[in-house]
């Protein structure tokens, strides 16, 4: 370990006007919702706002907006005039990038150089990308004559708040739908912010509504007799419920739901650049991410080595305040994460599993837990079977690539994955017989709006982003 080490580099606090309250979104304008919660910030445990909790007759009165601005404004309206609307919250997102990343790092714990050169970015460039296609949806291979459905019912999680808003209401407004969406309740704040922008952009009333509050008011917005669409991003428990609720109703369905990636290193592969996409694979965001490379598998022969220069990385890792720019790994979103993962890291060590976390002294206040690997992992231990969501790192190995590929497709999940090989004819063999939505070659984590996401098995269906993420919104 150097002996240099950073000073703080705080990220000022005052670009954000954080309000003492905050109401429900419904028909542009924040109303009283029948009930409210506070929120606060993981990091410090601190009380950040009172935000409206909506009931059931509050979903009511946002749906009621939803389909009346569909039926008279921007159902009918031209697609290239919806699209001016779409690039104007983009260039608006960007504008007042600084203070959505502050105040996203701030609810929901993750480090603001994420926040800011990741999340920001990438919604704004979901809203830009979809204007784009606001006019051109005949053209998108749905048909001669693509329509919308109507009202969207989406419900998103609290890991990437603002990019989850983005790439669930920017393909609906594209296709021509208005949105009722439900935020997580740990983390609404980003999406009360983007009600602001609407505002700001001057979107028609109605168009866009949401709805703050707990698991209650998702279930309204999902059970909503006039809701025409559901879309939700969150753990495969809730997403198997919401797939009962919905079976037998006309209403169109997309789930993007848990995931346990296999990061796949074989022996030929460049050892210092697979380590940088282990670490980005596993935490990123405290490993609160869906598709987080959570198992690595590495060859035998080169296992030593890897995980040498792994845990020299993972030592220089910085553990602390979300809002400094030098922080690597920031809070866990909730006391209620933070429970699991302890539970499920336990678990791992008391079934033989070896543990091991760098030096890192946490904060007192907050909720943290120190970047950790297991290693001498098992397929039949559960730290290598069920989804941790956290920074916690399983590690197996293999002998042949039908062995990599046996274990990386022996669970019940669907949704990534990532093989390392300096020969492209091994990766794209693998990919070709791992069953999950997306593989990443040489790099792990990489997103950008023109491409489709999504799983298969239990980790969901449907696709989000690209062309594809429009047909989820559109009647042939």
């Amino acid at each position: 370990m150097s002996a240099f080490e950073y000073a703080p580099a705080p990220e000022s606090r005052s670009i954000v006007k954080l309000q003492p309250s905050y109401g429900l979104f419904i028909n542009g304008e924040f109303v009283d919702g029948a009930g409210s919660f506070k929120t606060i910030s993981p990091a410090s445990e601190e009380v950040l706002a009172e935000v409206a909790e909506a009931s059931t007759a509050d979903v009511d009165r946002a749906v009621k907006a939803a389909r009346r601005a569909y039926e008279d404004v921007w159902g009918p309206m031209p697609g290239r005039e919806r699209a001016k609307y779409l690039f104007r919250i983009a260039r608006i997102i960007a504008e007042r990038s600084r203070e959505l990343a502050v105040l996203e790092s701030l609810n929901n714990g993750k480090p603001i150089k994420e926040s800011r050169d990741v999340d920001v970015p990438l919604a704004a460039a979901h809203f830009f990308y979809y204007a784009g296609w606001a006019d051109k949806l005949p053209y998108a291979g749905f048909g001669a004559d693509p329509r919308p459905l109507g009202v969207a019912g989406q419900v998103i999680p609290w890991n990437f708040p603002l990019l989850m808003l983005a790439w669930k209401i920017a393909p609906a407004l594209a296709a021509g739908n208005t949105v009722v969406l439900k935020p997580a309740e740990t983390t609404p704040l980003t999406a009360l912010l983007f009600a602001e922008i609407c505002q700001q952009a001057e979107l028609p009333p109605g168009v866009v509504n949401i709805v703050t509050g707990a698991g209650e008011t998702g279930a309204a917005v999902v059970n909503h007799p006039d809701v025409d669409k559901v879309a939700f991003t969150g753990s495969t428990e809730v997403g198997r419920i919401i797939a009962k609720a919905v079976a037998g109703t006309r209403k169109k369905v997309t789930l993007e739901l848990g995931g346990k990636a296999a990061n796949i290193v074989f022996d030929d592969a460049a050892i210092d650049q697979a380590v940088e996409g282990i670490v980005n694979g596993i935490f990123f965001n405290q490993g609160h991410v869906c598709c987080a490379g959570s198992r690595l598998l590495v060859q035998e022969s080169v296992a030593d080595q890897l995980l040498e220069s792994l845990k020299r990385r993972m030592a220089t890792l910085r553990v602390g305040d979300p809002l400094d720019k030098n922080t690597d790994v920031g809070a866990i979103n909730s006391a209620e994460q933070l429970t699991r993962i302890k539970a499920l890291a336990e678990i791992g060590s008391a079934e033989g599993a070896e543990r091991w976390s760098p030096a890192c002294e946490l904060p007192e206040r907050g909720f943290w837990f120190a970047p950790t690997i297991f290693t001498g992992v098992s397929q039949a231990h559960r730290i290598a079977r069920e989804e941790i969501f956290g920074p916690v790192l399983s590690v197996l190995t293999f002998r042949t690539p039908g062995e990599a590929v046996e274990k990386a497709n022996n669970t019940p999940y669907g949704l990534s994955a990532g093989v390392w090989s300096e020969k492209g004819s091994r990766i794209l063999a693998i990919a070709d017989q791992l069953r999950a939505g997306v593989v990443w070659a040489n790099t792990f984590n990489k997103f950008d709006p023109t491409s489709p996401f999504g799983g298969y098995k239990e980790s969901g269906y449907g696709r989000e982003g690209g062309r594809h993420g429009l047909e989820a919104y559109l009647a042939g």
